[in-house]
């Protein structure tokens, strides 16, 4: 159901016309704002509660994780009833949102000049893998951005390919920036009470955050770069391993028992040297002067973290934590997802969250990381497909009931 309590966005409502993963994320994120989302799918369905499926007769958690706090629709857009359907839609909504490949709505006869003549206060945005130029066309997917926007060039050791990143910087990266700007747009609306399009290219999100490379690519023209690990240094940024990029040294070393994810994350800053050298057993490295300053030891940044997981790789990564922070020293442990899953603290904060589904039972889902103290929605289920068609099409555009039960003979819905 559509939220009843006061939250940011109530009285919004926004017609969900997005599928798979960047699309669907800023649409979560404006449902956990309150706005009432209603995703409209074809009678088939979004085509990822089919896809990486654990349970045979059940919408998949890709779905699932990306699709709760949503009312869903069904619309076969390409018939007459359809697209008269659609158009009463978008005349009662605040915001339509598509991540179709570009063209697919005007082809169903919507351009955002009709779009605008139905709604002229409609905010309608977009998510297109790429600006206007030679890549307009080319299919987007999450790591074809992530390679075109500049992080796999950048992700990765020095001596091996580059990588992409577990993060979704290309879908859900975009989708995050997709928001910021439909709020823009809602705000403005308030002065000039009409609405506009908005756009956001995958391969631009991913630059945006990727924006420190770019600014190293620039210092490169002035010598190399003191802060990476690195000896050699051509005309482009090199990958770096885990090297922190920043005016502060971090590493991740090595723990026991040595697992793949025994690690800490460890950031070396001119005040925590000192207890470092303490902790690692060196407390002559203190005062040498050939480690005791930050300009010492960054050419030897290797050697330096080397001493450390000599210390490290001791312990178990809680208890180097436990040191580390005894000392105000920044770091933090690696995460399994395994871990991420179980830990208490992340449920306590709502951000790893158990919803109960009627096809699946309880799964857990990551919850809203935006925490507004006067709003407030709590995270429910992905709705099942067509779930709320009468809901919709009957009580809220007012067709008569056996017209419903006619379209869906017709396979309008």
């Amino acid at each position: 159901m559509a939220p009843t309590a006061a939250t940011a966005l109530e009285g919004i409502r926004v017609l969900d016309m997005t599928h798979v993963q960047s699309g669907p994320s800023a649409t979560q994120i404006l449902a956990w704002l309150g706005a009432d989302v209603l995703k409209l799918e074809a009678p088939t369905g979004d085509i990822t509660r089919k896809q990486l499926r654990d349970l045979p007769d059940a919408d998949s958690l890709y779905f699932t994780m990306l699709n709760g706090n949503k009312r869903s629709i069904t619309l076969n857009t390409k018939t007459e009833r359809g697209k008269e359907l659609l158009t009463e839609l978008i005349r009662r909504s605040d915001v339509l949102v598509e991540n179709f490949g570009p063209g697919a709505v005007d082809r169903m006869g919507f351009p955002w000049e009709r779009i605008h003549e139905i709604n002229p206060a409609l905010v309608y945005a977009s998510i297109k893998g790429f600006g206007e130029g030679p890549y307009t066309r080319f299919k987007a997917y999450e790591v074809v951005a992530q390679a075109m926007g500049g992080s796999m060039a950048t992700t990765g050791f020095e001596d091996g390919p580059p990588l992409a990143t577990g993060a979704q910087i290309g879908d859900s990266g975009t989708g995050m920036h997709l928001v910021a700007a439909v709020l823009a747009a809602l705000l403005q609306r308030t002065r000039t009470g009409r609405g506009q399009r908005v756009n956001v290219a995958m391969q631009h999100a991913v630059l945006n955050l990727c924006r420190v490379k770019l600014r190293d690519q620039q210092r490169l023209a002035h010598g190399p770069l003191a802060e990476y690990p690195n000896e050699d240094f051509g005309d482009e940024v090199p990958r770096s391993g885990n090297a922190s990029g920043g005016g502060q040294p971090g590493w991740a070393v090595r723990c026991a028992p040595g697992g793949p994810n025994d690690y800490v994350y460890v950031i070396v800053q001119p005040v925590g040297w000192a207890p470092l050298t303490t902790l690692i057993g060196r407390p002559e490295l203190a005062a040498d002067p050939d480690w005791a300053t930050p300009e010492a030891r960054l050419p030897k940044l290797g050697k330096m973290f080397q001493l450390i997981e000599e210390w490290t790789g001791t312990l178990p990564k809680w208890q180097v934590l436990q040191a580390l922070n005894a000392h105000d020293i920044p770091c933090g442990p690696i995460l399994s997802t395994r871990e991420i899953i179980e830990d208490d603290s992340l449920r306590a904060n709502g951000i790893v969250v158990e919803v109960e589904h009627p096809q699946r039972g309880a799964y857990v889902t990551v919850g809203s990381p935006l925490k507004l103290s006067d709003s407030s929605v709590p995270v429910t289920r992905s709705p099942l497909l067509g779930e709320h068609n009468e809901e919709v099409y009957v009580t809220e555009l007012g067709l008569a009931a056996d017209e419903l039960a006619g379209l869906r003979t017709a396979g309008v819905i």
